[in-house]
């Protein structure tokens, strides 16, 4: 077996037989399809087995309900590939995906593959500053990918990767328990901790799907400035304290946490996120007063302030000053600009 592709569920039936499809139309046949079903409690069980019987390669695992987390880490246990990759219920992969990736493990002889991914039908792919198409050694793993996992969330997930089995036994890696967000940049850390090579494409052939409400669903239910304060706040895997001293850490860290709370406030002053425009400046103020913001804004500012673009500037001048309504503003102002 060349391939595991685990893909957890959890009462996904509206988008699963697309779903299901994608993966039976991969054209690396040598692969297994491993469908965790988290306790659902709407038809995807049902879907799930009915592909099975069409199709070998569709394993199904039943579980109560434990979290994405717990669902993968079970996909991982049973995996018989050589390779590992994971896909989420409501998404899809383009057919030669999983060939393409393996292709460039093999070719590289590397331990992980990143490709690109998209959202929606006309995503634009993410990019990532590595050197494309090239193997990524050892040293830049450590002086350049691993630091990136800490100052920035845009690589962290799991589904657009391929992963050697071995090296992820041998990484002790494993999706952490009790965590909502952010469990994919955890796994990456661990893994990448004890990875020895890499490869980068500037390929795109995962789909993430934005379905319907969603944005807004997720935007209400979840705190994902909370969550940012827990990765800010969390203790990194032993490695890092080798890579760098304590201001470096501190100031790959302050990044991240400022990147995300101006990503936040952007998001807040969407209409579409649906909540009033009383209630975005409450979200607004109580992240630009937290104890921690006001930390990570200074360091942020002696370290990036001079480089920053003009609207950067503006907005950190802002936060600075705990403007919660001028930074409304200019977050609406820059979204009426850009014509969303």
């Amino acid at each position: 077996m060349e391939v595991s592709v685990i893909v957890p569920v959890y009462n996904a039936e509206a988008h699963l037989e697309s779903c299901i499809a994608s993966l039976r139309a991969q054209t690396l046949e040598a692969c297994e399809f491993i469908f965790v079903n988290d306790g659902s409690t709407d038809g995807s069980r049902r879907i799930i087995e009915r592909h099975a019987e069409l199709d070998d390669r569709i394993v199904l695992i039943d579980q109560p309900n434990r979290g994405v987390s717990a669902a993968r880490n079970a996909g991982l246990q049973a995996a018989a590939g050589r390779y590992v990759g994971f896909v989420d219920a409501d998404d899809e992969v383009a057919p030669e995906f999983y060939e393409t990736l393996l292709g460039a493990a093999e070719r590289h002889g590397c331990d992980a593959v990143i490709a690109e991914f998209a959202e929606g039908e006309a995503g634009r792919p993410a990019a990532y500053p590595f050197p494309a198409g090239v193997t990524l050694d050892r040293s830049c793993i450590t002086n350049r990918l691993l630091p990136y996992f800490v100052e920035s969330d845009r690589c962290n997930s799991v589904c657009n990767k391929l992963y050697r089995m071995s090296a992820v036994r041998r990484s002790g890696a494993l999706f952490p328990r009790g965590v909502a967000l952010g469990e994919d940049g955890w796994f990456n850390m661990l893994f990448f901790a004890a990875a020895e090579s890499a490869v980068y494409l500037r390929y795109c052939g995962y789909r993430y799907r934005e379905t319907e409400g969603s944005a807004t669903r997720r935007w209400l239910d979840r705190d994902y400035f909370a969550r940012a304060l827990e990765v800010y706040r969390a203790e990194l895997p032993p490695i890092y304290a080798e890579l760098m001293d304590e201001r470096e850490l501190e100031v790959r860290r302050s990044a991240k946490l400022i990147r995300s709370v101006l990503a936040y406030i952007y998001v807040y002053c969407r209409p579409a996120v649906g909540l009033t425009p009383a209630e975005r400046l409450r979200k607004v103020r109580r992240m630009i007063g937290h104890r921690d913001v006001r930390r990570a804004l200074d360091v942020y500012r002696a370290a990036f302030g001079g480089a920053a673009g003009r609207y950067e500037r503006l907005m950190l001048g802002l936060m600075k000053r705990r403007s919660a309504l001028g930074l409304y503003c200019a977050a609406t102002y820059s979204r009426l600009r850009s014509g969303e």
